[in-house]
């Protein structure tokens, strides 16, 4: 099960909680607790076992679901308070609370207009192309040694011109205390997985190469050997079904976002 701080738990039950607050008792609804005559209704409760944990309400042990549903219970209390005192209707707690509602509305009409458009097999065989399109063609192996000055990189550079072994100075002058026990060995990556200095050194270096000036990225200057080259083989339409589905989705969702600004009527003041 998911952990979040006590804190956090009680907040986002305080949320919850102030959803429900404007519903009275009911006799029949099915409620988890009462507190102070303000309901928590198991669906209420369901809805916050799903936002901080992996497993649904039935799954979690007994012991799980008292604590769970004391956190639900100590967020009623602090909500009763804050409309007590005068905190629940404070600009900043109301904003909060607007944002709040805006973030649950807005989550809702979206997941209720895509419940009829899931993408179908011909979509996301379309999007796989896409994906492939951009693909990257070639994986490198490369080392490097990391140095928080361009002159010690330079001072590297004539050390190797001059026969220093690359593995033996990246274990002595290397910041990158993870690859320097390797040798500044980085093992193998996609160019699109660095930052665009180093990706773009890289890709210039042919096998065996090392660079013949300092990289500079915002981790420091970089010297750079490019080891060996790979053909990169793209990942098996399968493999990545589910992540098409969320591409597709939310391209989906964009295009009805954009479809229902348009045609409100807005006045902006900024």
């Amino acid at each position: 099960m998911k952990r979040l701080p006590a804190v956090c738990a009680v907040a986002i039950a305080a949320l919850a909680v102030a959803c429900t607050q404007e519903n009275a008792v009911t006799q029949g609804t099915d409620n988890v607790a009462v507190v102070d005559g303000h309901p928590i209704s198991r669906r209420t409760f369901n809805e916050y076992v799903n936002a901080v944990s992996s497993t649904p309400a039935e799954g979690l042990t007994e012991a799980q679901r008292k604590g769970l549903l004391e956190n639900l219970v100590r967020g009623a209390v602090l909500a009763k308070e804050a409309e007590a005192n005068g905190v629940a209707v404070q600009d900043e707690t109301l904003a909060k609370l607007e944002l709040n509602r805006l973030n649950v509305l807005s989550q809702a009409v979206t997941e209720q207009y895509l419940k009829d458009r899931k993408p179908g097999e011909e979509e996301l065989r379309a999007q796989y192309d896409i994906q492939l399109a951009g693909f990257e063609k070639t994986q490198y192996r490369a080392s490097h040694i990391l140095v928080p000055t361009e002159e010690a990189a330079r001072q590297v550079i004539a050390q190797l011109k001059a026969g220093a072994d690359f593995a033996q100075l990246a274990r002595k002058l290397s910041t990158d205390k993870v690859s320097a026990e390797r040798g500044g060995d980085l093992d193998w990556f996609s160019p699109g997985s660095m930052t665009p200095p180093f990706a773009e050194a890289v890709t210039r270096l042919r096998k065996g190469e090392t660079s013949a000036a300092p990289v500079r990225t915002e981790f420091g200057w970089h010297v750079l050997r490019v080891i060996d080259t790979r053909a990169a083989v793209p990942p098996p339409y399968e493999s990545v079904k589910e992540d098409l589905k969320k591409i597709v989705e939310g391209r989906k969702s964009k295009a009805y976002i954009e479809e229902l600004v348009s045609r409100a009527k807005i006045t902006r003041s900024l």
